[in-house]
């Protein structure tokens, strides 16, 4: 989630209980330290709510830690495309998205983890231009997907994707022709995720 949708769900009475992730609280610590670079806060200030923001479980409690600093505003360009032939594509890390995403692939597999990424809407359209290939796609956790827009041609569509709170919707339309797309969140198993 990008920190203003973190910041957002922070702040909001109706979301105070629900726990936050990994990722989400790297990113707090993420703009924690951007506002150490700028002056805004004390080293000391900074190692204390670090310290609290690492400890913390829910996004109430992250919520005095950030409460005084700005939202990082975040830019993305409006659309990216993504071209792939006959080869295995991986996106993955912190990466900003694009509010329209093109996935055009033949006879490759393409793999995005959104699970890191930052994202600048709340909402994300994906455009899949698939044959004979595999295309996977692994989403934040809370986040939802309509996959109800593809137009599958002896393919397999399956998404293991169910919302569990405010996150980011993505609405996937296009067309695939004898191949596979995926959509889940991040497995996990003790310190590994995949």
């Amino acid at each position: 989630m990008d920190l203003a949708w973190v910041y957002s769900v922070v702040v909001s009475t109706d979301h105070r209980d629900m726990r936050i992730s990994d990722a989400e609280r790297e990113r707090v610590v993420a703009q924690l330290n951007t506002a150490v670079s700028e002056g805004r806060l004390t080293l000391a200030e900074f190692e204390e709510r670090v310290d609290g923001v690492l400890r913390s479980r829910t996004f109430g409690e992250v919520e005095p830690y950030v409460i005084d600093l700005p939202v990082q505003q975040v830019t993305a360009p409006k659309l990216v495309e993504i071209r792939n032939r006959a080869s295995a594509l991986k996106r993955q890390g912190r990466w900003t998205v694009p509010r329209l995403l093109s996935i055009s692939t033949r006879s490759g597999s393409v793999k995005i983890d959104f699970t890191e990424a930052i994202f600048s809407a709340t909402a994300v359209d994906i455009a899949l231009d698939a044959q004979s290939s595999s295309v996977e796609l692994i989403l934040p956790a809370g986040a939802a997907a309509d996959l109800d827009s593809i137009d599958a041609d002896a393919s397999n569509v399956r998404s293991k994707v169910e919302p569990s709170g405010p996150g980011v919707a993505f609405r996937i339309s296009g067309q695939v022709k004898r191949s596979s797309v995926k959509v889940r969140y991040q497995r996990r198993f003790l310190r590994w995720r995949w």
